[in-house]
């Protein structure tokens, strides 16, 4: 199998994309250490194997999470050999880095917008984890939390508008409906 990306050893800036950020939010909220667009596998000529977009770790939980946004339309035939490259490198290299600690659990995921199946459960050895269903789980949190007595940091721009919003959803989805009929 080709390595996921060849690249030299001085990257520019990483760009923040959508997904990841969100993903990022989340976890670090929830008290994880979280690395974007983590370099694996360092070759002889200053190349990386490959690049692991989110990696969360829980130190009490020992949980470990490597996930793989996506808002791409390639066809399942295609996701799945990506996600697989990326999996497979995020099984070689992680327990390396966070060592063979007993009871660490190493959970992958591919984010994405959709699926092709109807019933989607894995992708290229890893879960398959919806937008939607990680939206729903964030909201979920903030469902009955009233934001003036515990506000999400303004450092998670992300996770606090969608704590307003599930303060707020009444009036939201009340507007949403006028502005359809």
């Amino acid at each position: 199998m080709e390595p996921c990306s060849r690249i030299l050893a001085n990257v520019a800036p990483p760009r923040m994309e959508f997904l990841e950020q969100l993903a990022r939010e989340w976890y670090e909220y929830r008290g994880y250490f979280v690395r974007r667009d983590l370099w694996v596998g360092l070759e002889a000529d200053g190349s990386y194997e490959c690049q692991l977009d989110v990696v969360a770790y829980h130190p009490l939980r020992h949980h470990l999470v490597h996930l793989e946004p996506s808002l791409d339309l390639l066809p399942t035939a295609e996701k799945e050999q990506h996600f697989q490259l990326k999996f497979d490198a995020g099984k070689k290299y992680l327990h390396r880095m966070f060592g063979h600690a007993a009871g660490l659990h190493v959970e992958q995921a591919a984010l994405v917008l959709a699926s092709d199946d109807e019933h989607p459960h894995t992708i290229g050895g890893g879960r398959v984890l919806l937008l939607s269903e990680l939206l729903a789980d964030i909201v979920s949190q903030f469902a009955q939390v009233d934001p003036r007595s515990a506000l999400v940091p303004e450092q998670w721009p992300l996770i606090r508008t969608l704590q307003f919003a599930a303060a707020y959803r009444t009036q939201l989805w009340s507007a949403a409906t006028e502005t359809r009929a």
